[in-house]
């Protein structure tokens, strides 16, 4: 997978991640929103990986 996909999955997972986060709050949901604070995490390490990626294509 390119950096350039794993960049976007990332950005597409903490918005997920945020959204659930929000619905958490509203409803009172604990548990939505500690899904959605982990879903938040994983895009960021996702970016990150995309990221490295890119900088070891990079001559």
């Amino acid at each position: 997978m390119s950096g350039t996909k794993d960049k976007a999955k990332g950005l597409a997972n903490e918005a997920i991640g945020n959204v659930k986060q929000g619905v958490g709050k509203v409803t009172g949901s604990d548990k939505l929103q500690a899904e959605g604070k982990a879903q938040e995490i994983k895009g960021e390490g996702q970016q990150i990986k995309g990221d490295i990626k890119d900088a070891v294509k990079k001559p």
